[in-house]
């Protein structure tokens, strides 16, 4: 059993510690894949989520990603231009890849344990420009009307905003580099690389930020 099998660490106000820490909301980095930059008209590709744990010492660190690759769903356009950037081949065998609600039902079934497991009341999207992977997320919910969204519909955390505070650094190859963290350019735009950068890049800043102070007892 590791450390993050263990039941969750339990905050100041009897709460679980990361419940405590975020208002009830379970951070969850997010990386999303697409076939253009509108989320109306091109597809989603490719998703990839890495929820927030906390290790023995509750110090924030990168959970288990979950991920899909997804077949375009039908009335979604591909520009051939973004599959020469992200080197997605789409119809290789070897990418997997499945349709959309089967997709979106691959990372949210794992999401929703890691909020339950932590007593939180639900995931709040962490990403790099934040609100891209967002908007493509929540198309692809309204398109196939899942019901079970773990996400918070519009609030987010974006390490943009906090990379730029902490490092002076916006783009996230500089960020991840500012923050000591191996990067390799080779990799990019893999949704799962992605992902898993941005969560170490949220988990470095989180930690070296003051918790907040525990309210005066009465």
């Amino acid at each position: 059993m590791t450390d993050l099998d263990n039941a969750p660490a339990v905050g100041h106000d009897g709460h679980s510690a990361m419940a405590a820490r975020f208002r009830g909301y379970l951070p969850v980095v997010v990386d999303v894949e697409t076939g253009g930059f509108d989320w109306n008209r091109h597809a989603l590709l490719e998703i990839a989520a890495v929820p927030i744990e906390l290790d023995a010492e509750g110090r924030f660190v990168p959970g288990e990603v979950a991920h899909a690759h997804l077949d375009p769903a039908p009335g979604t356009s591909v520009d051939p231009k973004s599959l020469e950037v992200t080197g997605i081949k789409l119809g290789h065998p070897l990418r997997f890849a499945v349709d959309e609600r089967t997709g979106l039902d691959k990372v949210f079934v794992p999401v929703r344990a890691a909020v339950k497991r932590h007593g939180c009341q639900r995931a709040i999207l962490v990403g790099h420009n934040a609100h891209f992977d967002l908007n493509f997320l929540n198309a692809a919910v309204a398109r196939v009307q899942h019901k079970r969204n773990p996400f918070h519909p519009f609030s987010v955390f974006d390490t943009v905003t906090m990379a730029g505070l902490a490092y002076g650094q916006t783009v996230l190859a500089r960020a991840v580099h500012a923050a000591g963290i191996p990067w390799d350019g080779r990799e990019a735009h893999s949704a799962v690389y992605d992902a898993e950068r941005t969560a170490e890049l949220f988990c470095a800043i989180a930690n070296a930020w003051p918790s907040p102070a525990a309210p005066a007892a009465a």
